[in-house]
């Protein structure tokens, strides 16, 4: 099975919702197994719907976008992805059954229950942005951080009605949290149970909102938490935290996602696993050769330079990079030599050097 919506339905991941329905329309039609009688026919009919179920949906879209076919799929379930589906659209394709398409879906057993099961919605996903060092990136570390994030109203338990009686039993579903409708089909009836719209599946409104979250259950608050840094993280990369995010409507709660950026290094440049960096050596030590201490990320080391080392040379130190994320061989550090010139001289320095381009030449 194809694991890409846009693949399945034929389409660019730039396309319109116009170009999605159409693909959509035709593809219903040819795989709708009262038309076609192929063993896979059914299958792929439930395939090419899930695509235009999240397609056709801006949101359900734009998180499919986001996270990826894998992703997506683990957050949302059957019921998440065909909800606020209208099922109307199969009558424009000429298919008046819309209990056998329900069944198709859902299986006979639920739709004799119910045509849909109303899933608590999880909360949403909170971003933040976290700025790290660049020794923090390489060898990993415990940060703690702040989080602003919505918390259950102690007040009112989240219920956002007043304490002592601001719910009151919806009088639209009369607390069920669903409505059933009937509706009239070529072959027959069928009764469809939706979500009520007014309660939203609770079976309660709020009469009185609560004073303190004001009605909305929910309040905001700043929250402390100690997350851990990978060794080998990159910049741009997004750690995710699961459960740390805005509270659920009596489902999960969502995750948070930190968007790493690493401060920039007074010394060293990363390239990769690979990090960069200039010292200087004055002309002595360039001609004659010396043993010099340099600067990594776990502190100096030596580093011999050759006699005749030229301004620019790149020496490496092997393993004293950045190690990879997930483990494995560390990157390399690479040491650029720049021979340093004086600046102001002395009679006598000046006298020696002059002695020098006399015995060495230009």
């Amino acid at each position: 099975m194809k694991k890409d919506y846009y693949e399945i339905l034929g389409v660019s991941r730039n396309a319109t919702k116009e170009e999605i329905k159409k693909a959509y329309r035709e593809l219903a039609l040819k795989y709708h197994p009262d038309r076609n009688k192929s063993p896979d026919a059914e299958e792929k009919f439930k395939e090419i719907s899930e695509a235009y179920a999240v397609l056709s949906d801006d949101e359900k879209r734009a998180q499919y976008d986001r996270w990826g076919h894998a992703d997506f799929t683990g957050r949302y379930t059957r019921s998440d992805i065909f909800r606020d589906f209208d099922f109307d659209i199969f009558r424009d394709f000429g298919f008046s059954d819309l209990g056998r398409i329900f069944e198709m879906f859902f299986g006979r057993e639920e739709v004799g229950k119910r045509a849909w099961t109303y899933v608590h919605p999880r909360g949403a996903d909170i971003q933040q942005d976290l700025e790290i060092e660049l020794k923090e990136a390489a060898f990993g570390s415990k940060r703690e951080i702040e989080v602003e994030r919505s918390e259950v109203c102690i007040a009112c338990n989240g219920s956002g009605g007043k304490p002592g009686g601001g719910i009151k039993t919806c009088p639209t579903c009369r607390g069920s949290g669903w409505r059933e409708y009937t509706k009239h089909l070529a072959f027959g009836f069928t009764s469809v149970r939706m979500m009520c719209d007014r309660c939203r599946g609770r079976g309660e409104i709020i009469e009185i909102p609560c004073p303190e979250c004001r009605g909305r259950g929910r309040v905001l608050r700043t929250r402390k938490l100690v997350v851990n840094i990978p060794q080998g993280v990159e910049e741009g990369s997004v750690l995710r935290i699961a459960g740390e995010g805005e509270p659920g409507d009596g489902g999960p709660p969502g995750d948070l996602y930190l968007n790493i950026h690493i401060r920039k290094h007074p010394i060293f440049e990363r390239r990769g696993n690979d990090i960069f960096c200039e010292v200087q050596v004055s002309l002595p030590q360039a001609a004659l050769g010396a043993k010099i201490l340099v600067p990594t990320l776990k502190g100096k080391t030596k580093l011999k330079i050759p006699p005749g080392t030229q301004s620019g040379n790149v020496f490496r130190l092997r393993g004293l990079g950045i190690p990879k994320l997930g483990g494995g061989k560390p990157g390399d550090q690479y040491v650029r030599v720049q021979v340093k010139v004086p600046t102001s001289l002395t009679e006598e320095q000046k006298r020696f050097l002059r002695e020098y381009e006399r015995i060495f030449g230009h």
